[in-house]
């Protein structure tokens, strides 16, 4: 993938996650977790040509990523409306965001001036570390809406349709929970 579509693409993931989840959205598992995986995935599919220093930054990266993920998914207020658990973006998790994303863009400039080649090979591993973070922010938000004790959703009914559970998530939701 190249590099400008990339930048499109993942500029327009995070613009979608941070729209919809500052207006406040009911903490929905399926797409907490489905994105930032697809995102991941294909940052794995991209590792081509990646070697040499680019690894020890992509390491380094991925872990401010996972970090700064974590701390996003606990800034995330989680609250009872209609009878599930909604979460709303808090403007701790935005400036987390604008951090995770000087961190990527920083270590590959930081890289560049050491070697321009695995810069630009680093270049294109944006989505993984991207993905990273929002995975870890969507199971430590889940994991805060779940010890609530109120429903944590698998998927929004569309169309007036029922909202869809989980077995599992319901099971692992007592869990936590204590029930």
């Amino acid at each position: 993938m190249s590099g400008p579509v990339q930048i499109v693409l993942i500029i327009a993931a995070i613009g979608y996650v941070l729209l919809r989840r500052f207006m406040g959205e009911p903490a929905e598992a399926k797409r907490m977790l489905i994105l930032p995986a697809v995102l991941t995935v294909i940052g794995l599919v991209n590792l081509d040509g990646v070697a040499g220093t680019a690894v020890l930054f992509l390491v380094v990266t991925a872990l401010l990523s996972i970090g700064l993920g974590a701390l996003r998914g606990a800034s995330i207020r989680v609250y009872r409306q209609d009878g599930v658990v909604f979460m709303r973006y808090t403007w701790v998790t935005l400036v987390l965001w604008v951090l995770n994303v000087a961190v990527k863009f920083g270590a590959t400039l930081l890289l560049g001036v050491f070697d321009k080649g695995a810069a630009s090979a680093l270049g294109t591993t944006t989505m993984l570390t991207i993905g990273l973070g929002m995975l870890v922010e969507g199971v430590v938000a889940l994991a805060k809406a779940m010890r609530g004790g109120h429903q944590v959703i698998w998927e929004k009914g569309k169309d007036g349709a029922p909202n869809r559970t989980s077995p599992l998530l319901d099971s692992l939701q007592d869990r936590i929970a204590g029930r």
